[in-house]
């Protein structure tokens, strides 16, 4: 999620500039979902816990940051 205290000289997104960044994230989400239940079918979910709790960490980002920007694009 951007930091919001940071201050920034660019300026406002525009509604496509939003949707674009809720496509990203949406592509994002869908292939860390996919590469979960990869690791879940296969057992590498407990061979290589560090990673898929990375995996885990990256899609739960992904959702809340898709949110933010989702309440965003909706308040303009």
């Amino acid at each position: 999620m951007p930091d919001t205290k940071e201050e920034t000289s660019h300026a406002p997104m525009q509604e496509s500039d939003y949707q674009r960044v809720i496509d990203k994230l949406e592509k994002l989400i869908q292939d860390t979902k996919q590469l979960i239940e990869r690791f879940d079918s296969t057992g590498m979910d407990e061979e290589m816990q560090e990673d898929y709790d990375k995996l885990l960490t990256i899609y739960d980002q992904a959702i809340k940051d898709q949110t933010h920007y989702t309440q965003a694009m909706l308040k303009e």
